[in-house]
């Protein structure tokens, strides 16, 4: 499965939770669950930060991983709604070179294709790109791509598509993609958040979650109560001068696909505002178009990762499919859901919404062993636990 953000190389950014037998502290985690205006209940436990012995709460934001794709589609679709963006045109357009797949160069790639994984594009050539590179040279790799199925047909889930995305909004918008989304979506909602820490006020980081694996290895997020020192992926050398970077050359810099740090407590409002339907945020027909399958699984149509993915719009994940092969009811019970789940680093996260009963939640449990076990759905025993409790 590959709903995760995974590199050793990153520098400057941490994350949260603790392992789970003594000598540690147990695992930080924090679950929410609300309606379309109230919190209806919620919980926290373990550690936020072993060495201050600082407890976990819902207001500590935390990197959580693939739940950063459903809120860059927001971004999007507010710059759609703004006559920046179009989901149906060549991205090459704004890009100002030639996204091309080598094996198909006469199949335009659209923000609809990347925004729902069928652009045809792989992360085998690596989603991570430094900073003083440039993501075009990155896609001149055949590995990028897959040289079997053509945009628009396949769904095969690739983080890449996402430093694609950043960098078609950054040309579109002519700044930086972190401060694309804090001024289109977090600050618009009135939320503590940032990708790679970048846009979180200083009270937020000081209550950074920090990420741990089963052994206690700090994975990412040890801040110690100061923000990161480069807020980007950096070559060997650890330069950080973003003042010489140009806009659109690398939308990878602020891990569009995986580096949104927030809050249990705010990644709750961004699902209180789509259960009502982006009232006061987007667009009702801009809100249908986020959340209408793009694909569905067939069967033959792609790569479901066992059944985990049947159904999937623009960044947004649909739960509880009857079709052949999946296995995407982690609540148990049937109903349908949107939203979307996170891992990396030792953490499984969710955000799901039932626009039936208009109620949702978010969570996050940390110090989950990579090789944890599937339950009774293709998701991980952890993950059931919180959204069957």
């Amino acid at each position: 499965m590959m709903r995760c953000f995974v590199a050793a190389t990153l520098i400057c950014i941490s994350g949260s939770a603790v392992a789970e037998s003594p000598p540690f502290p147990p695992p930080g985690q924090a679950k929410v669950s609300f309606d379309r205006n109230r919190i209806l209940a919620s919980r926290a436990s373990g550690v936020a930060d072993r060495s201050s012995g600082r407890l976990t709460t819902i207001d500590d934001p935390v990197r959580v991983a693939s739940i950063s794709k459903l809120v860059v589609a927001l971004g999007v679709m507010r710059l759609v709604e703004a006559g920046k963006l179009d989901l149906d045109a060549d991205v090459s357009v704004k890009l100002g070179w030639q996204l091309r797949n080598p094996a198909y160069p006469d199949k335009v790639i659209t923000l609809r294709m990347l925004l729902s994984h069928q652009s045809s594009l792989t992360d085998g050539a690596d989603y991570l790109v430094p900073l003083g590179e440039r993501l075009q040279d990155r896609l001149s790799d055949a590995k990028a791509w897959d040289s079997v199925n053509a945009p628009g047909g396949y769904f095969r889930y690739a983080n890449i598509n996402f430093p694609v995305i950043a960098s078609v909004m950054e040309k579109a918008g002519g700044e930086r993609f972190d401060q694309i989304m804090t001024r289109t979506v977090f600050a618009p909602l009135k939320i503590d958040a940032g990708y790679n820490w970048s846009g979180n006020s200083p009270a937020a980081i000081a209550r950074a979650v920090v990420l741990y694996d089963v052994t206690g290895f700090v994975r990412r997020d040890d801040l110690r109560g100061s923000p990161p020192p480069c807020p980007v992926f950096t070559q060997s050398s650890g330069n950080c001068d973003l003042a010489a970077y140009k806009i659109g050359d690398n939308g990878a810099l602020f891990s569009p696909q995986g580096g949104m740090r927030i809050s249990m407590r705010d990644l709750a409002r961004i699902g209180q505002m789509m259960l009502r339907g982006g009232k006061g945020f987007l667009k009702p027909t801009s809100f249908k178009t986020l959340i209408k399958p793009a694909w569905r699984f067939n069967g033959s149509n792609g790569d479901s990762e066992g059944g985990f993915f049947c159904s999937y719009s623009l960044a947004v994940q649909s739960l509880s499919n009857t079709g052949t092969g999946c296995k995407d009811d982690p609540f148990g019970d049937g109903r349908k859901r949107i939203g979307h789940a996170g891992e990396a680093y030792g953490l499984r996260s969710g955000l799901w919404l039932d626009r039936r009963t208009g109620k949702g939640v978010a969570f996050f449990v940390s110090a989950v062993p990579d090789d944890e076990p599937k339950g009774r759905s293709a998701f991980t025993r952890a993950e059931e636990a919180q959204l069957q409790d």
